[in-house]
């Protein structure tokens, strides 16, 4: 509570003296004149061009169809001091003026991001956070394209336990705020299920170190280990498990094997690791996608790249049928039906998350392969 309530201070603060706007009021009146439509997105730093990529090539196809639209990419960082995450969101909403708000962020800034757009009444749209508390604050303009911790949670615990018939279980997760929220998700869902609760471990300065933590596992006869972390802890742990000749079967959610920088998912490293999978891979879409993707970039989209492509174009399509004020957006939003999502179909719940079960994947020779194919 004391985060929420600092954090809304600070917004506050800013947004404080600015004018308000109204849903009628979203474009100015030289921006009804040429058809400019300006959307909104956060990233974490300048480095994080994953998504910003995968943003970016969604708005060019857009223009290139032609239509009533044209659109405008507007990017904005929250790196910096604690709390720039509001600073930029506000800025976006009365400074730029954008319609809607997409943010490829972890769950601390994704926080200050809905928050803001709760007292600016703008549509903001996560494609990377996965933090349950986001949807849990019930703000009715706050969605999310990606699958949270629970719902992966859900898809990892009923492999694990009742496919695999595992009991044995450790989660060995970093001390980032994400990769905590997404391990105690699988605690909980496991508790909920009667299972038996799996060993914790933290990596890091306040946690154990790998050797140590391995060490554990060992010690217990763990059957399984489920990773919670980002690329870099993944290529540091993995192999160190391989060189130990220890034959515990890995897992890991979508943030395990892509982060945010521009650089092709090392599905090497991967090898024989089940994994919660974006879609993106097994798609005639995701498949096009990729292709696009890699001919423009220089490298293979992951998971945060298609998932900001898929939200861009869940926007496009809302402004589409919703035009340019901000409480159709909202309206439009609830009825989003995105049927030609590279990460599959998309529609919201009654909690903006969106809906379904989050599918698995395994690596296989350098390559992603659907599980059901293992």
């Amino acid at each position: 509570m004391r985060f929420k309530s600092l954090s809304l201070v600070c917004i506050l603060i800013v947004i404080a003296g600015r004018p308000a706007i109204t849903g009628a009021q979203t474009l100015n009146h030289n921006k009804k004149q040429d058809n400019t439509v300006k959307i909104g997105l956060l990233i974490p730093d300048k480095e994080a061009l994953a998504a910003k990529h995968g943003a970016e090539l969604a708005i060019r196809k857009a223009n290139e169809a032609g239509g009533k639209w044209t659109y405008q990419l507007v990017v904005r960082s929250t790196e910096g001091p604690w709390g720039a995450g509001s600073k930029e969101s506000v800025s976006m909403v009365f400074e730029d003026e954008v319609v809607a708000i997409m943010g490829s962020l972890d769950g601390r800034n994704a926080h200050l991001a809905e928050q803001v757009a709760t007292k600016t009444r703008i549509a903001f749209l996560s494609s990377w956070a996965t933090d349950m508390t986001l949807s849990q604050a019930f703000v009715p303009w706050y969605f999310r394209c990606i699958p949270n911790d629970h719902q992966q949670a859900t898809s990892l615990v009923q492999e694990i336990y009742h496919k695999r018939k595992i009991n044995n279980v450790a989660t060995i997760a970093t001390e980032a705020y994400d990769s905590r929220h997404a391990a105690s998700t699988f605690v909980k869902v496991a508790s909920s299920l009667n299972i038996a609760a799996p060993r914790q471990f933290i990596y890091g300065p306040s946690g154990m170190d790998l050797p140590e933590i391995l060490t554990a596992v060992e010690k217990h006869g763990t059957g399984a280990i489920v990773l919670f972390g980002d690329p870099e802890f993944a290529s540091e742990i993995i192999p160190l498990l391989k060189q130990r000749g220890m034959n515990q079967r890995i897992f890991g959610t979508l943030a395990v094997a892509d982060g945010q920088k521009a650089s092709s998912p090392d599905w090497n490293t991967m090898e024989g690791i089940i994994l919660v999978s974006p879609g993106h891979w097994f798609t005639a879409e995701g498949k096009a996608f990729q292709k696009e993707f890699y001919k423009t970039f220089g490298y293979q989209p992951g998971a945060a790249a298609a998932y900001a492509y898929d939200g861009i174009n869940v926007i496009i399509g809302v402004i589409k049928r919703a035009g340019t004020d901000r409480d159709r957006i909202i309206e439009a939003f609830v009825e989003t039906n995105h049927k030609s999502g590279i990460t599959g179909d998309i529609q919201f719940d009654v909690n903006g998350n969106r809906s379904g079960c989050a599918s698995l994947m395994t690596i296989r020779k350098g390559n992603p392969y659907i599980l059901a194919e293992d």
